[in-house]
């Protein structure tokens, strides 16, 4: 039988019935937030994470969140003091749900999941606000709304972000600081010191205001200087949700706003034209807002000008010419694709957004940049990325490749079209590119040697005549001639800037009849043309002469914002310029166009500095040339020096046990070199200090540092006073006798304005010092 007395005696222990009633009215040992502006702060730092979100992200999620986040905080508030089980159980039950929602979205969101996890993390974050009694659990929901901020940065394109991260750190401040006064338990005061305490801290707004603008002003500087380092070390990269293609996709059709189709409303075959004009040379003006170039025919003989606007915003490593499309077939006023109906369709998996695209075999070193662009306008189904992808992320199940490497999409992209490419961008060597043959397959010469009948005596004499010219200055002053192809083309782009002129007026340049020629004209009658122009001139004159070339239309880099890190490019970037083919190496641009850089950006220019190089840009045009060109110079080669090496250091890991050994070693031997340098940096900080105190002062210092050295510092609550009669406990006699000497002379200078004799005591504490070391 079972023992009542002593079940009734288990009852009455701690964990029995008086402990059960005790946690149904809620534990002693909860400590409970009571301040309303604490959580009201971090109720306004959640939403501000939110609302970046939306702004970043462009969604929509503040029409929900913030106002079931009020509600969340009023309940949490309310009930901050009761068990809240059944509460706790809903809770659970919705984070469950909605980590499920979450699985069951990121099937079609895998290769770029920022926005998914966004959501997840609001919902848990709502979910979590109905029960936060503690100032841990506020502590929670301040982290979220960083996370939150932090996740708006990476989907940030514009600086629409920048006013919400100023507002997220001007409420980051208080939230902060009463958090703090909450865990020193300062909240917990009686009415009337309360009041006090608010007149204190309404004294403080100022100091608040300087310290925000401390911060700003600190953090302005380490952006300025912070090196804008390659990303995208993750092979995840953003594309748009998947789109269905109805119909049968031929890779044929270019679909571009701009232009009005014959035929069919697909454009088939290419055979639009721009503004009613035909597109074979007719005069006509150019479209407002879309490139007449990205088409399968570019007419050449229309005049006018776009308007300005963004189309697209460009995340990648290194700048560089954002190529749509290139000609093979010059028509006389104008360029065709002489293969647009040759084109290759590539499918993608289902699994994934990747499609893997083949690349020519090239003998030069080569670099792997990634590049994601947003589409802001609308553009041609013409998918604009850098020479050579070898990858393409795309949301559409299947993409064309026509002969001139150039990528058609099945749909138009539209506003909000985003797609990400990893090209492999060959490096520029003058050096290899000059010595290449010249020995051309039967593919490259069959199809960019080509130039009219009617023209071609003429385009090749003068060409000939512009370089024998040069030669004859070269050898007179004995200088090298130009023999090489890439030298060639290298002058004749620089000869086309400087000796032919470009109108003012866009409509200034009378149309071409129907006999004439565009290069004809360019250089025997008009002696200059529009900017486009000069790049069929040069295409020609190189053809003219034997080198294959065709012209290659696209973006130029666009206008770099260093806060977003992304290249914003607009309709009026976009241009045509020469490509030149080199056997064994491949093509290269050349850009003949008046105020453009003769070679295009390319990899060898990295924004790693973005903002200082922008502020130097400004800064330089006050500084007199030379100035200017020396520190260039010298920042180059450092910058140049300190790369090289810290490049070299990564390689040695690639080679073996032998030099991830030698790693090892220099890496280690480095760290010790630095803390030595580092040591004796402080240590000299320390001398230099000292000397500039007074010499009671600067005693009582050295004596203060010894012994801390020894283990036995002084607490910062300590008077000097109390430090000696402690000394004597922690010391021998004499030396703490010493302490307590030193310590009565510096209390009796520095507050009864008593001169003690400094000299006597440094003389004791000298000798001090060396018994203590002899020991």
């Amino acid at each position: 039988m079972f023992n009542l007395s002593r079940i009734n005696q288990f009852w009455r222990l701690p964990v029995g019935h008086d402990y059960w009633r005790q946690n149904q009215q809620g534990s002693p040992l909860l400590s409970v937030e009571d301040s309303i502006s604490l959580r009201v702060l971090v109720l306004a730092l959640v939403i501000t994470g939110i609302v970046a979100t939306d702004i970043a992200g462009e969604t929509q999620f503040s029409l929900w969140a913030i106002p079931v986040s009020f509600m969340g905080a009023i309940w949490s508030y309310r009930s901050r003091r009761d068990r809240n089980t059944s509460v706790k159980f809903c809770i659970a039950i919705g984070m469950l749900i909605a980590l499920g929602a979450f699985f069951g979205r990121l099937i079609g969101e895998l290769n770029d999941t920022r926005l998914g996890l966004a959501e997840l993390l609001i919902q848990l974050q709502i979910l979590h606000s109905f029960d936060t009694p503690r100032r841990k659990d506020l502590g929670y929901s301040i982290v979220i709304g960083l996370i939150l901020l932090g996740v708006a940065a990476t989907l940030s394109q514009t600086l629409a972000f920048a006013p919400v991260l100023l507002l997220f750190l001007a409420i980051a401040l208080p939230t902060l600081v009463l958090d703090y006064r909450s865990r020193l338990g300062l909240e917990k005061l009686n009415f009337k010191r309360q009041k006090v305490k608010e007149k204190k801290l309404s004294s403080l707004l100022p100091f608040y205001v300087l310290l925000f603008a401390v911060i700003v002003a600190i953090g302005l500087a380490i952006f300025a200087v912070m090196p804008r380092l390659p990303g995208y070390q993750l092979r995840t990269f953003p594309v748009s949700s998947n789109i269905n293609v109805k119909g049968e996709f031929t890779g044929r059709s270019i679909i571009n706003p701009g232009y009005v189709r014959q035929g069919n409303n697909q454009g088939e075959g290419g055979s639009g034209t721009a503004n009613g004009q035909g597109a074979n040379g007719e005069p006509g003006t150019v479209d407002n807002n879309f490139y007449y170039g990205f088409n399968s025919q570019m007419n050449q003989n229309l005049r006018g000008a776009m308007k300005p606007k963004v189309v697209m915003r460009v995340r990648s490593q290194a700048a560089g010419f954002w190529r749509v499309l290139a000609f093979d077939q010059y028509t006389g006023k104008g360029w065709k694709i002489s293969r647009n109906d040759d084109v290759t369709t590539l499918r993608r998996s289902p699994w994934n957004a990747q499609i893997n695209l083949s690349t020519p075999i090239i003998s030069t070193k080569s670099q792997e940049i990634v590049q994601t662009y947003t589409v802001v306008a609308d553009l041609p189904n013409l998918i604009p990325a850098l020479s050579y992808p070898k990858e393409i992320y795309f949301p559409t199940p299947m993409i064309a490749v026509d002969q001139e490497n150039g990528l058609r999409a099945p749909v138009q992209l539209s506003e909000g079209f985003t797609y990400t490419v990893v090209s492999e961008v060959p490096y520029r060597d003058r050096t290899a590119l000059g010595k290449a043959l010249t020995k051309y397959p039967q593919s490259i010469k069959q199809y960019y040697l080509q130039i009219p009948p009617e023209i071609a005596d003429k385009v090749r004499k003068r060409t000939e005549e512009i370089l024998a010219n040069y030669n004859r200055e070269r050898v007179a002053k004995s200088s090298k001639t130009l023999d090489s192809p890439y030298e060639k083309a290298l002058y004749l782009a620089q000869y086309l800037k400087q000796n032919y002129f470009t109108p003012e007026n866009p409509l200034d340049l009378p149309y071409l009849s129907d006999k004439e020629d565009l290069v004809e004209a360019f250089l025997f009658k008009h002696k200059g043309g529009y900017p486009d122009h000069y790049s069929t001139v040069l295409t020609v004159m190189l053809r003219s002469i034997g080198i294959p070339a065709r012209l290659v239309a696209g973006f130029s880099p666009g206008e770099f914002n260093p806060f977003t890190g992304m290249y914003v490019v607009k309709n009026t970037d976009a241009y045509a310029m020469t490509e030149v083919y080199f056997p064994k190496y491949g093509w290269f641009a050349f850009d003949p166009i008046p105020n453009h850089p003769l070679i295009p950006p390319s990899i060898e220019d990295v924004e790693t500095f973005g903002v200082l190089r922008q502020f130097w840009q400004w800064v330089a045009s006050w500084v007199p040339s030379p100035i200017r060109g020396w520190v260039d110079y010298l920042v180059s080669t450092i910058l140049r020096e300190i790369f090289r090496a810290i490049a070299w250091f990564f390689a040695l890991f690639s080679q073996g046990w032998l030099g991830v050994l030698t790693g090892l070693i220099l890496s280690t031997t480095t760290a010790f070199f630095c803390w030595l340098g580092w040591e004796q940096w402080r240590e000299w900080l320390n001398r230099r200090w000292l000397k500039k105190l007074s010499p009671m002062e600067s005693l009582y210092q050295q004596m203060l540092q010894w012994t801390a050295k020894k283990g036995l510092g002084k607490h910062p609550a300590q008077t000097p006073l109390e430090y000696a009669r402690v000394a004597y406990q922690h010391h021998s006699s004499a030396n703490a006798e010493i302490i307590d000497e030193i310590c009565q002379a510096y209390v009796s200078w520095r507050y009864g304005g008593y001169s003690p004799n400094t000299q006597q005591l440094k003389e004791k504490w000298r000798k001090f010092q060396a018994a203590s070391n002899t020991k």
